[in-house]
């Protein structure tokens, strides 16, 4: 395993970080166990949940996969051996899909100090590493949204909620904090008070990105790089379409965009056809789709680590195997082409 420094902490953090966000849904507690066990014996230390989890959300399982974390720590005894994220649910409108959260979660102090809380009583801990801001508490451009369009709504302000995070960080609560779903507006916000205040520095941002979701790049990457604020790179195989298990419009039993509608970002015509292509040129350079796929992630300089998650012991070796696997100029450059004719096409 390789590890990278998180943001401007000593923290060294894996190139892999393990995502769980299908424990509780997808995953047993047995199956989660054995993937933790198994990644931390391969050397991950780095685990990432949230208080929302698992997904897709719902009332009746929300903090389930926190519950399931937390329970395996405690079992395990392996706490100090792991970098632990969470994150706090952002705002939800009362139409939302997260109105159970907190009656409609906002990123108030009272709100945020709750969330903490709850989520140190789930993971059996007494502190989390990294705390994570799920997303914006203002309307922007996330979640399958590429163009912007601006809306002036009541909002909590990232000062108040900066405010708060330096308390948890304070009380000893979190060591560090992070952003996620965040536009460069929002991460400069977030520094600039931190500068002026200071207060910290966020030293991470979770933002989504993969073959078909280069976004990123646009005007985060040099931010990431310059201000040491390092990508946690989410959904690095698109929900499984970079796999080749979709190939061709398969859908093959128990996997998750044949049992979860919502997930469409991923399956439109262009996402579709991008996949094809990405995962024929992986075979024809002899190599596993899904692991060229994580490897192109892993050989960014502006990647601090990539979540992967993993329904199989299967997968979860496979992904993590990814981080031997070095993609050559000439693969570089098929995936540019491959880029140059779908670009972006699923935000």
């Amino acid at each position: 395993m390789y590890y990278r420094q998180l943001g401007n902490t000593d923290v060294q953090v894996s190139l892999i970080c393990l995502g769980t966000m299908t424990f509780g849904e997808q995953n047993s507690y047995a199956e989660g166990a054995e993937q933790l066990s198994y990644a931390l014996d391969q050397g991950i230390n780095f685990i990432d949940t949230a208080e929302m989890y698992p997904v897709p959300p719902r009332r009746e399982t929300q903090g389930e996969t926190e519950r399931i974390v937390g329970r395996w720590l405690n079992e395990s005894g392996r706490r100090s051996e792991v970098v632990l994220a969470t994150k706090v649910t952002g705002h939800s409108p009362p139409s939302g899909d997260f109105g159970h959260v907190r009656n409609g979660p906002r990123l108030n102090r009272e709100q945020i100090m709750q969330a903490i809380d709850e989520s140190l009583v789930r993971l059996q801990t007494d502190y989390v590493d990294l705390y994570q801001v799920h997303w914006p508490e203002r309307v922007t451009n996330f979640f399958g949204q590429l163009g912007y369009r601006h809306f002036d709504t009541d909002c909590i302000a990232i000062e108040e909620t900066l405010d708060t995070l330096a308390d948890v960080v304070k009380s000893g609560k979190a060591r560090a904090i992070g952003l996620s779903n965040e536009t460069p507006w929002g991460l400069m916000e977030y520094l600039r008070l931190a500068r002026e205040r200071d207060l910290p520095r966020v030293v991470s941002i979770q933002n989504p990105y993969s073959l078909l979701n280069r976004s990123f790049e646009v005007g985060l990457a040099e931010m990431a790089i310059r201000e040491q604020v390092g990508l946690l790179a989410y959904s690095p195989l698109a929900f499984g379409m970079l796999s080749g298990k979709y190939a061709g419009g398969a859908r093959p039993d128990g996997a998750r965009i044949t049992m979860f509608k919502r997930f469409q970002r991923y399956t439109n015509p262009q996402a579709e056809a991008a996949s094809d292509a990405y995962v024929a040129l992986a075979r024809e350079a002899g190599l596993d789709p899904a692991q060229m796929a994580l490897a192109f992630i892993n050989q960014q300089q502006f990647v601090t680590s990539n979540i992967i998650g993993a329904t199989t012991m299967e997968q979860l070796q496979s992904n993590i195997g990814s981080v031997e696997v070095t993609l050559g100029k000439d693969v570089l450059q098929a995936i540019d082409e491959i880029h140059r004719r779908y670009t972006i096409p699923a935000p």
